[in-house]
């Protein structure tokens, strides 16, 4: 899972950040993979594209993609965000690795125009990849005191619970279905 603080588990103990708890609730179901935690808490989408190569193993064959909170909290210009996501799909891509795309919403802070360029990221680089999205990371955890930490902006652990039980199927899904992203030999 390449990501940011919602990945690496901010706040919490490793076997409570959100890769570890995927992991679990995938072999509980009987799919036996390892799931890795590539997530750098302050990470942007820039920040992510720029340790790709070394965060991402040789042998990798599956990678969700978690960034853009961080790009969204500081008001990135979104063109920059989009090109950072653009340049991760297209580096996944040659190293033929299947690809979930994991979407983020931008406050409202920043307006409706900000909000309307940078929500439309995620659709629009899944659709022009090919690759499955999921269209709010945080869905079901944002904004409710009681799944997040006292910032307001990190899950807590029973938050990473309800992240892992909504993105569940959509994480089966893609596992079954990653073979139709990569090239045949």
């Amino acid at each position: 899972v390449l990501g940011d603080s919602l990945t690496a588990g901010f706040g919490l103990s490793a076997s409570d950040a959100f890769p570890a708890k995927l992991q679990k609730a995938l072999r509980d179901k009987g799919i036996l993979i390892d799931i890795l935690n590539a997530g750098v808490s302050g990470d942007t989408t820039t920040a992510g594209r720029d340790r790709l190569d070394w965060s991402i193993p040789p042998g990798t064959e599956a990678v969700i993609v978690e960034l853009g909170a961080n790009d969204a909290l500081r008001g990135v210009d979104p063109q920059v965000a989009r090109g950072a996501l653009d340049d991760i799909l297209k580096k996944l891509r040659a190293r033929n690795i299947a690809v979930l795309l994991c979407g983020m919403l931008a406050p409202p802070n920043y307006g409706a125009d900000y909000a309307a360029r940078f929500n439309s990221i995620y659709p629009d680089l899944a659709k022009s990849y090919k690759v499955p999205l999921y269209p709010f990371f945080l869905d079901g955890v944002a904004t409710i005191a009681k799944l997040t930490q006292p910032d307001g902006l990190h899950p807590t652990a029973a938050g990473i619970d309800v992240i892992v039980e909504r993105i569940l199927p959509t994480v089966e899904a893609f596992l079954k279905d990653r073979a139709s992203q990569v090239r045949q030999p």
